[in-house]
């Protein structure tokens, strides 16, 4: 009897069966079915269209082929997510409003909708594509959201806009179009890896960010590569910026960075720009074929630069300040593709330092018209009496221990297709912008 009593308390005690419902298309029919569904249920789509918004307010499961397209109508965010254990699943979301200003997405998880779950959707024709606004431990997995591409990038949506939303996940998502591809605001203790962004303002853009994982992500072809600002302790790790336009890597007012595997790579102004940016490690990146291979302003220090590889670049480095600064750690030391080195014990360092700037490059920088005296014989003076007198040379880069090899990185081939595609983009005059102000507001 008492083995009865205790089955018969463990049946009235568990939850009922979740159960699958078939949600036909229709007007009002997603919201309808919603509202009717018990925790836990899941709602098939098929083929077809279903009108929103809608808001689902209760743990479930929606889920549907590419062809069941649930339509927001011009009127605020698609789908709200208000509960949490919410999983959206496989279908195309589409048409939100166009007011920038409260945020309008295709879909939008809001605070105490944790854990929420949205995997292979087709977000497009939105503002924003999705908001992860407030909610704990998200994961946005390998969807395809495609922005608008109005003339002023700033008027346009973020792919992902994650907002004060510990623990989130994004991985495997392509973003193309719009402001910028991931936009981290206020967030902190997140993982954003393997994305590919293409055709943005900005592929990652952090702001006031702490403790978050950027690995394995992709940018081709977008104005900057990868911002990271007014954060700490962020991980750039392994991504790849080709073909961007100003800058492949930003490190503005960035503190504690661990930056490490990057390859930055073609037709951007500048590959590395640090500033104002304190006690970061940049190692083993490889950074080619940029106007400026890395610039360092406005009292940066304590940054460890070892082990990169600063190829074909233009002007390898522009320093601008007057500290003397070391950037070999532990004897291993940067490869500098115009350093005609030699290494007779064979150890793989250079047997002599490399100095990339002096006092002539500093007068350039801060007086460009000077270049008109480049080949003077009193500029030739100055550069002799610097290389022969090191004691008259300003403060500046030195690296005390150069490396003979660079690392290599390699690209995907269908990477590499993609980094063909966007090749020249910046050079034929293409700015994909009709205003010049857009890098500067943030």
């Amino acid at each position: 009897m008492r083995l009865l009593a205790l089955l018969i308390g463990l049946l009235l005690a568990s939850p009922l069966a979740a159960a699958e419902r078939e949600v036909m298309p229709g007007e009002g029919s997603l919201a309808a079915a919603v509202a009717g569904a018990e925790p836990g249920d899941v709602l098939k789509l098929s083929d077809g269209a279903y009108a929103g918004p809608v808001t689902v307010d209760r743990p479930l499961a929606i889920t549907g082929p590419r062809g069941a397209v649930v339509d927001g109508q011009g009127l605020g965010s698609v789908v709200t997510i208000s509960a949490p254990d919410v999983t959206l699943t496989g279908f195309t979301v589409t048409g939100s409003g166009r007011v920038n200003q409260e945020l309008d997405a295709g879909v939008k998880i809001l605070q105490g909708a944790d854990r929420a779950r949205i995997e292979g959707l087709l977000v497009t024709g939105n503002m924003h594509g999705i908001d992860v606004h407030g909610g704990r431990d998200a994961a946005v997995v390998a969807n395809e959201i495609v922005g608008t591409n109005s003339p002023r990038m700033n008027e346009r949506g973020n792919g992902i806009y994650v907002w004060n939303s510990p623990g989130t996940l994004l991985e495997g998502n392509v973003i193309r179009y719009g402001r910028d591809g991931i936009f981290s605001n206020a967030s902190a203790d997140s993982v954003y890896r393997g994305n590919v962004m293409r055709d943005l303002r900005f592929a990652v853009h952090f702001m006031y960010t702490r403790n978050t994982e950027v690995s394995g992500n992709v940018s081709i072809g977008n104005h900057l590569g990868f911002a990271i600002m007014f954060s700490n302790r962020a991980k750039i790790l392994n991504n790849l910026s080709l073909g961007d336009r100003e800058h492949g890597l930003m490190l503005n007012y960035a503190n504690n960075a661990d930056v490490t595997g990057n390859l930055v790579r073609g037709g951007t102004k500048k590959c590395l720009f640090i500033y104002n940016a304190h006690k970061n490690l940049i190692w083993d990146n490889r950074f080619e074929g940029c106007g400026i291979g890395i610039h360092f302003t406005a009292g940066s220090e304590k940054n460890v630069l070892t082990g990169n590889a600063f190829i074909a670049n233009r002007e390898q480095v522009r320093y601008v300040g007057t500290r003397n600064m070391e950037w070999s750690h532990e004897g291993r030391g940067n490869f500098w593709s115009d350093h005609p080195a030699f290494d007779l014990n064979g150890d793989g360092i250079a047997d002599s330092f490399y100095r990339p700037n002096d006092l002539m490059d500093q007068i350039l920088w801060s007086q460009p018209a000077a270049s008109l005296l480049i080949g003077s014989p009193a500029v030739q003076l100055v550069r002799w009496s610097q290389r022969d007198f090191p004691a008259t040379l300003p403060g500046g880069v030195r690296d005390s221990a150069p490396l003979m090899r660079p690392l290599t990185i390699s690209v995907p081939p269908e990477i590499l297709a993609h980094e063909a595609e966007a090749a020249g983009r910046w050079t034929e005059g293409n700015n994909d912008d009709t205003d010049p102000d857009d890098l500067a507001a943030h």
